[in-house]
């Protein structure tokens, strides 16, 4: 089994920025994709953002030139910064790994973005 931990959430005003981090342990042979996605209230999940194998990174149009997602490979964790959030950022973020054994998600943390 794989498990994801995440943390990082919290409550920021707008314009502040927040990190989340997600760290993956167990039976890790190899990872394929690390990423984070994020639902809303009343919306579907949705991709934020997202890293492979090689380093290459793909991000939703919404939080480009915001949001950097980066990998520490020798501990499988995966990090998102969150610069300049919006009040529209607010969701629960989660993490999601694709390794060799199938895909794991993590347990979701809350980041509410308010004044």
């Amino acid at each position: 089994q794989v498990q994801l931990v995440e943390s990082g959430g919290g409550l920021v005003q707008p314009g502040g920025s927040l990190r989340l981090s997600c760290a993956a342990s167990g039976n890790i042979f190899i990872i394929y994709a690390m990423g984070w996605y994020r639902q809303a209230p009343g919306k579907e999940r949705e991709l934020v953002a997202s890293i492979i194998s090689d380093g290459s990174t793909n991000y939703a149009d919404s939080v480009k030139g915001r949001f950097i997602i980066s990998r520490e490979f020798a501990k499988n964790t995966v990090y998102l910064q969150m610069n300049s959030l919006k009040p529209e950022d607010t969701a629960v973020y989660s993490c999601n790994v694709v390794h060799g054994t199938g895909t794991s998600w993590g347990q979701g943390t809350q980041v509410t973005v308010s004044s």
